[in-house]
């Protein structure tokens, strides 16, 4: 008991019963127990509590660093120390008794030992301390380097490895990094924080690379640079457009092709060879396809759970790299050609009306394979992302118009989540150093406004992290090393805006949400050039910069043929700047899933709004129970969080929209993703997108899908302009868990809203919040069903009064 008093300050003592822990704790106790096992143990019963308020998480999360704390080193250059002398008598055959085998790099050795006095007193381990268990135990899964299977580094000391492996011997510049990560205001992706400071650390995310050449050795060469970008953590995205079509001939050997399916099967099978980071997490590897290619309904097939094994490639991900003229056809319900490319070449190299130009004269030509109904091909794409989720929907002409390295050649792939979108060919790979900004970290205590002041700067900081990473980076082929180089390509991102509108007290898609979401994203895109400009003028602009689009003073926004308000910034003095000074970055703002690094800082992901209050959360390192703590604080304030609300929040799967002692302003603020219009979800990603010059990863979200909102949503991303218009296909399971841990000797019907529906849904009251009269998947002329008019009325595309919304790795908590 003493010991749970000592760690729980500053926590909610009018909600934390620390006796009822050690009651529980009483309880699990064997006769034989170590001190560490009762560590866990505690841990893990004040974790399960965390659906009773959310400071039970933070103390679950500081017994068990507290544990880690006890085993492991206080100095942090000791622990260097020990990483970089580890000795592995098992590497190496028996005549060689010994030999040194480093898991911190030499460089970052000599620079500890050097400074070790300074870099020691610069770390704060009482900021170990505010991280919550979820957030902890994902580090120490997968995060905090071992010797011997043993955690020896504590999240502090992470922090710092990899600021100093960025930094290298520039300490101040070290110190005011692992500053901003200690403080939670920036993160850095997951390979950075795996291999910062070890041997040949690769600390890229993203490559992108098309196939090297349609042979079996330009497939071959391609499948070993697959695997050894995988190697170190990083996901590959693959455009497959040129490899001839099954039945195809082969004119060395006199025969006919297996097609994409064989070839993509070897691929496959390398994901599940090649552990990524050391089996720190499954490869990623995207394939990307134009949807005029014939081998196009088998590759629909791919990831679906029925049908001929030997069809299948489960553990890739699918995307669709779709050209407008297709769309089009959908739209008016006109045929569509399905070519190989063996036949009809160039096809991926050309985007816009050059792409319209090409295609119609291979259609003239009569060099199709298949004529057939868009709309056909357009059901099977539909079809495959209701079983499976995907394939992720990106569309090729506004990927290519909208880039600053249109330039360069047409852009033909993206990666594996969906936002980066870059140039490449066979003899340069695309990369891109990936890291997302903490939003929430600059709403001020009384929620009432936004600090863009700050924002500049951390902006600022993280983006020159990113920045010195393409230079210190360990590249596992010549060719990305080329392409990092050549166009010094980042993908800035962010977490936690859905947080910014809840302690803002502004509801997901509402007018003021919907104009700060716009502020936040234009300032981000300003700083982040600013600062890229700034660095030009100190080392010279990237060497791709001259004839790009920016080298011209033309930025994202004015691809959008937006119109840019110099209210806030001074964007024409910034233009000026660029076009005399260059830009260091190709690209700067990318926004990518966040998922296990939001897990780490407790945010929310991405843009994302609340998938739900309440649910138990399953990823690599585990299952953890959630509670939205932004909910429970306005609960406590209203007087009306006890045991009863909890049970009523439970037996509505973490809705709140039926209880009735909750208000209706907090009931908007807190509808779930389920609850939302993916109408002001796809709005709001258009309106951020001016300031978005690569992409981003935008969920789509129902409950129960139809062909007609599918249909509804994708045609009205199209005509937004997204380049991506969509990465998964969330689905919620169509029935709930059995609620055993509802108590429901402590639920009256007169608690809900709705006394005859007890499923926990949303209430679709006519005067509901959550309610639009004009569903976009309802219309009486739907285009779904019109065949006169299939995608061309007025009416909004994507308001969908039913639109709900899952993530495959969350279920509702029980």
């Amino acid at each position: 008991m003493k010991r749970l008093v000592n760690i729980s300050f500053l926590l909610n003592g009018d909600f934390l019963n620390l006796k009822d822990i050690v009651d529980k704790v009483q309880n699990g106790l064997t006769r034989i127990m170590k001190s560490e096992e009762l560590d866990k143990l505690v841990a893990e019963i004040a974790a399960s509590m965390t659906t009773k308020h959310p400071d039970y998480n933070i103390l679950a999360g500081r017994l068990a660093v507290s544990n880690l704390h006890k085993k492991t080193k206080d100095k942090f250059s000791e622990v260097i120390k020990d990483l970089h002398n580890y000795t592995n008598p098992h590497y190496f055959p028996p005549s060689l008794t010994t030999s040194h085998l480093p898991l911190i790099s030499t460089s970052l050795y000599e620079i500890v030992l050097s400074n070790s006095d300074r870099i020691d007193s610069q770390i704060d381990h009482s900021n170990d301390f505010n991280f919550t268990y979820f957030g902890f135990k994902t580090m120490e899964k997968s995060y905090l380097l071992r010797l011997n299977e043993r955690v020896v580094e504590r999240p502090q000391m992470m922090f710092m490895r990899v600021a100093l492996a960025i930094h290298g011997g520039d300490l101040e510049g070290a110190f005011e990094s692992y500053r901003m990560l200690s403080d939670g205001y920036f993160i850095h992706a997951s390979p950075t924080l795996f291999n910062a400071g070890t041997p040949r650390a690769n600390l890229c995310s993203c490559y992108l690379q098309p196939v090297i050449e349609d042979s079996v050795h330009g497939i071959f060469s391609t499948l070993k640079r697959c695997a050894l970008i995988s190697r170190g953590a990083s996901g590959l995205g693959l455009a497959v457009h040129d490899v001839r079509a099954a039945g195809s001939y082969i004119h060395g050997i006199h025969g006919k092709s297996n097609g994409l399916v064989p070839m993509l099967r070897l691929f496959n099978d390398t994901a599940r060879f090649i552990s990524q980071g050391g089996n720190k997490r499954p490869a990623a590897f995207s394939i990307y396809l134009e949807p005029w290619h014939s081998d196009i309904i088998n590759f629909l097939n791919l990831h679906k759970n029925s049908g001929v094994e030997e069809q299948r490639a489960r553990d890739l991900f699918y995307g669709l790299w779709i050209p407008d003229l297709f769309m089009e056809r959908v739209e008016r319900n006109e045929e569509w050609t399905l070519f190989s490319p063996d036949v009809c070449p160039g096809l991926s190299k050309v985007w816009g009306d050059q792409f319209r130009e090409l295609y119609e004269h291979y259609e003239r030509s009569n060099v199709g394979r298949v004529r057939m109904a868009a709309r056909k091909l357009w059901e099977e794409i539909c079809t495959a992302q209701v079983e499976t989720g995907m394939p992720y929907m990106m569309y090729k002409d506004a990927c290519n118009r909208k880039s600053n390295q249109q330039h360069l050649g047409t852009i033909v792939t993206s990666n594996p989540c969906a936002e980066i979108i870059q140039y490449c060919a066979p003899e340069e790979v695309a990369t891109c150093n990936v890291a997302s900004v903490a939003l929430n970290k600059f709403v001020s205590p009384d929620g009432t406004s936004f600090n863009f002041t700050e924002l500049g700067k951390v902006v600022g900081i993280l983006l020159k992290n990113l920045d010195k990473i393409i230079d210190v980076n360990h590249y596992p082929l010549k060719e990305a090393q080329l392409g990092a180089r050549r166009h010094r390509a980042l993908a800035l991102g962010v977490q936690g805006l859905a947080d910014v509108f809840q302690m803002m007290k502004m509801p997901f898609g509402s007018k003021e949400s919907k104009k700060l979401n716009k502020e936040i994203f234009e300032s981000i895109y300003f700083y982040a050039l600013q600062t890229s400009c700034e660095l030009a003028k100190k080392f010279g602009p990237h060497p791709s910069f001259h004839g790009s689009p920016a080298s011209r003073g033309i930025l994202q926004m004015d691809m959008w043929g937006l119109q840019q308000s110099e209210d806030r910034h001074n964007w024409s003095a910034l233009k000026l700047d660029i076009i005399k000074h260059g830009l260091r970055n190709s690209q700067l703002i990318g926004l990518m899933p966040t998922s296990s690094t939001s897990q780490i800082l407790g945010n929310c992901e991405c843009f994302e709004p609340y998938t739900n209050n309440l649910f138990a959360r399953r990823v690599y390192s585990g299952e953890y129970q959630v509670i939205n703590a932004h909910l429970v604080k306005d609960l406590i304030r209203l007087g009306v969080w006890d045991e009863r609300m909890r049970m009523l929040l439970m037996a509505n799967n973490g809705s709140v929209q039926k209880i009735k002692k909750i208000p209706q302003n907090l009931k908007a603020i807190y509808r779930t993703v389920w609850e939302i219009s993916q109408r002001d979800v796809i709005d709001m990603a258009a309106d951020r997108s001016p300031y978005v010059d690569q992409s981003q990863s935008m969920n789509l979200f129902l409950q129960e899908p139809t062909y007609e909102k599918l249909c509804s949503m994708h045609f009205y991303a199209w005509k937004k302009g997204l380049k991506t218009g969509s990465y998964y296909l969330r689905m919620r399971p169509a029935a709930n868990a059995i609620q055993f841990t509802v108590d429901k000797t402590k639920l009256s019907k007169n608690d809900n809203d709705d006394d005859d529906d007890d499923d926990g849904d949303v209430n679709h009251d006519d005067d509901d919040y959550v309610n639009d009269d004009d569903d976009y998947a309802n219309d009486d002329d739907d285009y779904a069903n019109d065949d006169d008019d299939y995608a061309n009325d007025d009416d909004d595309y994507a308001n969908d009064d039913d639109d709900d919304v899952g993530d495959g790795d969350i279920v509702t908590m029980t």
